[in-house]
């Protein structure tokens, strides 16, 4: 909301009528003028007094109400509870699944620190599921369905029991609310970007918290506290060499049973061109621009990733959209060497695609590739294909994995970074932090190359 400190008061006004006398309060705020009618003249002037101190105060007046903001402020005073709920429905659709979930997550560790009284009070974990599953899930409240009898009593119970979003003017409960996104609900050190990241919620929450006029500026902004740092850069262990690539794309076909062989693509676009697990699930033959052998081009518009039904539009597990960073439409290539070239007419010639095009799915009845399908196949290929050590480290321990050991062989093959990120969907300064990582031995190699340069010297 828009303020200004452009404001003159006159004189308050008589107004005769036919119903009796009343008494006017007449003010310019911004070359705006406003009125305030009272039945007795001690009101009008009791309220005129008010508007007259508040300006030489040097109070700012905001231009759509013509009130000094704490006056608004105190009209518009809301709960914590009810602010929240009011901000997470401003948010939603514009918000991914995840972001839904995360949102809602930083809102609730943010709410348990902002209660106004411990009587009565519910235990924690059912707080918790209340304010997750209902009060911060927008499509939740706006169903058909009332809320569930066994939530309903800490619904009830936070209606009334959460701070004024105002008491946030005052430093040490700002701090407090701050600390309480350090720890995990069961009072372990949460990590650094899992602060971060629900710091930037109530940061943008209470962005909202100004525009609505329920705080005179973000008190975050002029709070002397660091969040703890956050590493952004990749654990190099986890990133696989191209020999251990190929071993480990072998024992998915050879002992992944009855989903094994179709999967090898599966796996094989994210090691080769760098694909995420919810872009390689939606991948299309139509998004396949590839010859019968040697290079070609992968060029995708969406994903689905994975947000879980009760964060999704349509109350599914896994939600169509475009792609991450990019705009509804927009699209993005990936190169598709010839092992990936090989690897997609295989898939497509043994397995072919789905009603819709898709190359990877579940293998009954066509039904969406699961998760936990894709994974429990990962898990028994780096059992036979690594050794004993290499199992039990964390190379490649995850499918996403793939994707990071992709973007360090571009990079260790010398390709610009700039196309590099183009390819990977980062920009330059994010690649270079997080991907610039060696592959599994190649250190060896680079202390070899320095020692013929010593001794050449």
């Amino acid at each position: 909301m828009t303020t200004t400190y452009d404001v003159r008061v006159w004189k308050t006004g008589e107004v005769r009528g036919a119903r009796g006398t009343s008494y006017r309060v007449r003010w310019v705020v911004a070359g705006t003028p406003y009125k305030k009618p009272f039945r007795t003249s001690a009101l009008a002037e009791s309220f005129r007094s008010v508007i007259v101190t508040e300006q030489r105060k040097g109070e700012a007046f905001l231009i759509e109400t013509g009130l000094p903001v704490s006056i608004a402020r105190a009209e518009n005073e809301a709960s914590w509870f009810e602010f929240s709920c009011r901000y997470i429905d401003s948010k939603w659709h514009s918000l991914a699944g995840n972001s839904r979930r995360t949102t809602a997550q930083a809102l609730t560790t943010a709410m348990l620190a902002l209660l106004s009284t411990e009587r009565g009070k519910p235990e924690t974990p059912e707080l918790r599921r209340t304010l997750v599953s209902w009060a911060f899930n927008t499509r939740a409240r706006a169903g058909t369905s009332l809320p569930d009898e066994t939530i309903r009593p800490a619904l009830d119970w936070l209606s009334h029991s959460t701070r004024p979003v105002g008491d946030l003017s005052d430093a040490g409960v700002t701090r407090r609310l701050l600390d309480s996104l350090t720890t995990t609900h069961d009072g372990q050190r949460a990590s650094a970007a899992t602060v971060q990241r629900r710091r930037g919620v109530i940061v943008n929450a209470l962005h909202y918290a100004v525009e609505w006029g329920l705080l005179p500026h973000n008190p975050v902004a002029s709070l002397s506290w660091k969040a703890p740092r956050t590493s952004r850069a990749l654990d190099k262990r986890v990133v696989v060499n191209p020999i251990q690539a190929r071993r480990l794309l072998a024992a998915v076909h050879e002992h992944g049973g009855p989903s094994g062989s179709s999967l090898v693509a599966f796996f094989g676009v994210m090691y080769y061109s760098a694909l995420r697990p919810g872009e390689a699930l939606n991948l299309r033959k139509s998004n396949l621009l590839i010859p019968a052998e040697g290079w070609g081009e992968l060029i995708f518009e969406e994903s689905c990733p994975s947000v879980g039904s009760a964060w999704s539009d349509g109350g599914t597990r896994r939600e169509t959209r475009q792609l991450k960073h990019r705009a509804k439409g927009e699209t993005r290539s990936s190169p598709c060497p010839p092992e990936l070239t090989h690897l997609l007419r295989q898939h497509l010639t043994r397995h072919g695609t789905d009603a819709e095009g898709r190359l990877f799915r579940g293998i009954r009845g066509g039904r969406p590739l699961e998760e936990s399908t894709y994974h429990r196949v990962w898990r028994k290929a780096r059992e036979n294909a690594l050794s004993a050590a290499e199992f039990n480290s964390p190379l490649a321990r995850r499918p996403y994995d793939l994707r990071h050991a992709a973007v360090s062989t571009w990079l260790n093959a010398g390709v610009p970074a700039t196309q590099v990120a183009e390819w990977a969907e980062h920009s330059v300064a994010v690649l270079l932090q997080i991907y610039a990582k060696c592959l599994a031995g190649q250190e060896e190699v680079t202390r070899t190359r320095i020692d013929v340069t010593l001794r050449e010297a």
